[in-house]
């Protein structure tokens, strides 16, 4: 049995991680963190969260459960994801971080900590989302410079990272597969509680192909940092995603 730590449990994400982990007969919640002064702190987890009873204070010091951890799941923020990083390479334990908006240096902070322990970093832990990111360098690279290629996104209005995290790795898919391509637009709209909607449209004078993904619930993502904690528990040091789970 996998037992993890959820980081950001009172977190819409980290709140489905958490009811989820604790159906799963392979995993085992051992701790579960939140940030310092959140009202929640030392609330019973099983009450707050009503799956079955779990008998784990919420915390808001990583360190004080890690040790008996196998793996770390972050979905916080990036400063939070920064602190949690650090504490996981300090302990030399695997962690899974799905937080979106990071900058430019601590992506390069990710790639460092993932040299000496295992990271597996996805904007998008989606198990269709990652097929989609395949279905879309293939169309790219397949229709050719006949076609146009643009992106419409929609979020709920809370998200703030613009153009999501989602928006910008399949506009860098198609970039792969469409060298010709300096930039792809993205009409990132943000409306009521949209879980994540995304519309890639390849145009040409004779025909268009839309290829479209609608989250209906968080649950999806949810599953799959699961999956992904389950695939990096015992793996060497390195960074994965999860093209490297799913095998695509």
């Amino acid at each position: 049995m996998i037992k993890i730590i959820v980081c950001g449990v009172c977190g819409k994400m980290g709140k489905r991680i958490a009811v989820l982990a604790s159906r799963d007969k392979d995993i085992s919640i051992i701790g579960a963190t939140e940030v310092q002064g959140c009202s929640l702190t030392g609330v019973n987890l099983g009450k707050e969260l009503n799956p079955e009873h779990l008998g784990i204070a919420i915390s808001d010091d990583l360190s004080e459960s890690i040790k008996k951890a196998d793996c770390v799941i972050d979905f916080t923020s990036p400063e939070g994801t920064m602190a949690n990083l650090e504490v996981s390479r300090q302990h030399k334990k695997p962690i899974v971080i799905g937080t979106t908006g990071l900058n430019p240096k601590q992506l390069n902070e990710i790639k460092n900590a993932s040299k000496e322990i295992p990271v597996l970093f996805s904007p998008n832990m989606s198990v269709s989302v990652n097929l989609l990111f395949d279905l879309v360098k293939k169309a790219a690279h397949v229709l050719g410079k006949a076609y146009s290629a643009r992106m419409e996104e929609v979020h709920h209005i809370h998200k703030k990272d613009k153009p999501s995290g989602t928006g910008k790795l399949l506009r860098d898919v198609i970039k792969k597969g469409r060298k010709d391509l300096d930039d792809i637009p993205i009409d990132s709209i943000r409306k009521g509680e949209v879980v994540g909607d995304h519309k890639i449209i390849f145009d040409s004078d004779e025909d268009t192909l839309e290829i479209t993904h609608k989250a209906k619930t968080r649950d999806i993502f949810a599953i799959g940092a699961l999956r992904a904690a389950k695939f990096l528990v015992g793996k060497p040091n390195g960074l994965y995603n999860m093209k490297d789970v799913l095998k695509i």
